[in-house]
């Protein structure tokens, strides 16, 4: 770690210090009480000297560590995003879902939204605009209108994007828009081909990742057997897929929330890769619960009940009547609200869990959902999953109480998201998730010995929000401060590429 002399430490004027803390980076495993100037919403000093600035924040007896980055991250509304920056978050990317439009997404959030934020290419919309024609779709379009979209969907008895498979045309069709995304700088393609195992052929997804290849950037893949633990469905399989085409493109790869069946040999294989010189990596949240709309097609009772060998009573809640629901209660409210958050259940996570906390290159991702409520809203009204307001806290007190080194955990935070992302050409992650000097001032304040998530899977708990993270850095200004979220701190920069004057689009001329 470099320091700035004394005698420039003492002629420098900061706008914000951090006084006493314990300055963690987990790059350079930099471990010691030190004080921190920023500038420009740069870190300028790290320093045992005494320093002063315009502002100041006493850290003593906390942590100070790179901002969290979190890339799954659904919680794009207003209540969603301040539980996340409540939970440490300075960073949070949707890249499993992505968006349509992109060039609007970004825009819209200029100036305008409280973290970094970005965006990967959505395979599942550009296969609505196609297979689904009758739904309209103006304006950029996320997770936050992608339950919505799927209910519309169903209305003709035909779910076009999830169950009809493309002709030749219908590929190229798909592909190119996914390039134009790409064009327009999207971080690379998201697929959530598991919601549509029967609809994206082999070569569909084939072509899917080849576009995100062409610029050298990552697809981020909710696996087709996701979950599955019957041969010949199983979820490795599905690994399989989408392992060897990226390490045929030599393609960046990300595996959505490998927290399920299948998970260790996922994670050995991802090792091999990054042995052999592949930016492959994984992602999980600590929860022995997932999270989507109740329509889903792995919900089916040929999913459930046949495929998983389980009852609708012991896995599927509901968090807006609070209860879990029964056969008749699934079938009544498929019917009603097909767009309806659910909760599901899998017991096995409980004993997978604690291995994730030390696993070599998963980082933890919340898949935070949203619930399109305003900046204003309380946190009681959430309904949802809890992990969109818990997650990283519920990390750190797990690894306290198991003795997981708490530089481990930072890394799984910050530092890898950031190198493993950075290592795709994103030069913005290139300066953030390490608390060094010259990096971006995006950091998290906690109390080792005290953070921990409150929220529950009960009404009026679901969004409770992580205590003693009482401050929260994006950019060099205080989003969380003394644990309040600082309303109209507009302080979140995009994480993109550069817009491109031409694609690098290419048709598929033949179609398995």
């Amino acid at each position: 770690m470099i320091f700035l002399t004394a005698s420039l430490v003492a002629a420098e004027q900061y706008d914000l210090v951090i006084t006493g803390g314990r300055v963690m980076d987990p790059e350079t495993q930099y471990d010691a009480v030190a004080n921190v100037g920023i500038r420009n919403g740069r870190i300028i000093a790290i320093t045992q000297e005494t320093i002063h600035g315009s502002a100041a924040i006493d850290a003593r007896g906390l942590v100070v560590a790179p901002g969290f980055i979190d890339t799954h991250f659904h919680a794009l509304d207003g209540l969603s995003v301040r539980l996340a920056a409540r939970d440490g978050v300075t960073t949070g990317m949707d890249l499993e879902l992505g968006a349509y439009n992109v060039a609007q997404w970004y825009a819209e959030k200029e100036n305008r939204w409280p973290l970094n934020y970005g965006t990967t290419a959505s395979q599942e919309v550009t296969r609505m605009l196609v297979h689904d024609p009758e739904i309209k779709i103006e304006g950029p379009v996320d997770a936050t209108r992608v339950f919505e979209l799927r209910a519309e969907s169903e209305k003709d008895g035909v779910i076009g994007w999830s169950e009809t498979r493309s002709s030749l045309e219908q590929m190229n069709q798909v592909t190119a828009m996914l390039d134009e995304q790409l064009r327009l700088g999207a971080l690379g393609v998201g697929s959530t081909v598991g919601y549509a195992r029967r609809g994206i052929s082999s070569y569909e997804m084939f072509e899917a990742q080849r576009a995100a290849a062409r610029y050298g950037r990552l697809t981020s893949v909710h696996t087709r057997f996701h979950s599955m633990n019957k041969t010949p469905t199983e979820a490795t399989l599905a690994f399989a897929e989408i392992y060897t085409n990226a390490s045929l493109l030599n393609a960046p790869l990300l595996m959505a929330h490998n927290n399920d069946y299948g998970w260790r040999e996922i994670e050995e294989k991802l090792q091999l890769a990054r042995e052999q010189g592949h930016n492959m990596w994984s992602e999980y949240y600590p929860y022995d619960s997932a999270s989507t709309s109740i329509g889903s097609e792995f919900l089916r009772p040929a999913m459930i009940e046949d495929a998983m060998g389980l009852n609708y009573e012991d896995i599927l809640f509901d968090p807006i009547q609070d209860k879990f629901l029964s056969t008749a209660d699934y079938k009544k409210v498929v019917a009603e609200d097909p767009g309806r958050t659910v909760i599901i259940f899998n017991p096995a996570r409980k004993q997978w869990l604690p291995n994730w906390l030390e696993a070599p290159h998963m980082t933890v991702a919340a898949d935070s959902m949203w619930c399109n409520l305003s900046w204003d809203a309380s946190y009681d009204e959430y309904q949802g999953h809890p992990r969109t307001a818990g997650s990283h806290g519920k990390v750190l007190a797990m690894a306290r109480e198991q003795g997981v080194p708490l530089m481990t955990t930072l890394a799984q935070m910050s530092y890898l998201p950031a190198k493993h992302l950075g290592d795709t050409g994103i030069e913005a992650m290139k300066i953030r998730g390490r608390l060094q000097l010259g990096m971006v001032a995006d950091i998290t304040i906690f109390h080792p010995g005290k953070v921990k998530d409150n929220a529950t899977y009960q009404r009026g708990e679901q969004g409770r929000p992580t205590t003693d993270i009482p401050y929260v850095i994006v950019n060099g200004k205080t989003v969380i401060k003394e644990s309040r979220f600082q309303h109209g701190v507009w302080a979140g920069k995009p994480i993109r590429f550069a817009v491109e004057a031409a694609g690098r689009f290419v048709p598929a001329t033949f179609d398995n």
